[in-house]
C-alpha cells in the first residue's frame, strides 16, 4: 500500500487554532502527526479522532493559551 505524504501545518499554526487530517488509519495519523508537532517543539499539541462533514479523521490542535483572573 502506498503511503500518502502529509503536511502538517504545525510551523504557522498559533495557540488555539487547529487543522483536520482525513484518513482512514486514526491511530498512525495521530502518531504521526504528533511527532511532526515535536519536531517543532510544540509540546502543547493536541490530537483527537472525529468525524467532519461525513469524514473520519484526526483533529489536531493547539491548546489555547489560559485566562488568568484578575481581580
Amino acid at each position: 500500500m502506498k503511503k500518502l505524504r502529509i503536511n502538517y501545518p504545525w510551523a504557522r499554526l498559533e495557540k488555539g487554532q487547529g487543522f483536520f487530517v482525513p484518513c482512514l488509519d486514526l491511530e498512525a495519523t495521530r502518531e504521526e502527526g504528533l511527532r511532526k508537532a515535536l519536531h517543532h517543539r510544540l509540546f502543547d499539541a493536541r490530537a483527537e479522532p472525529c468525524v467532519w462533514d461525513g469524514f473520519t479523521g484526526v483533529w489536531f490542535y493547539r491548546v489555547p493559551p489560559a485566562h488568568s483572573a484578575q481581580s
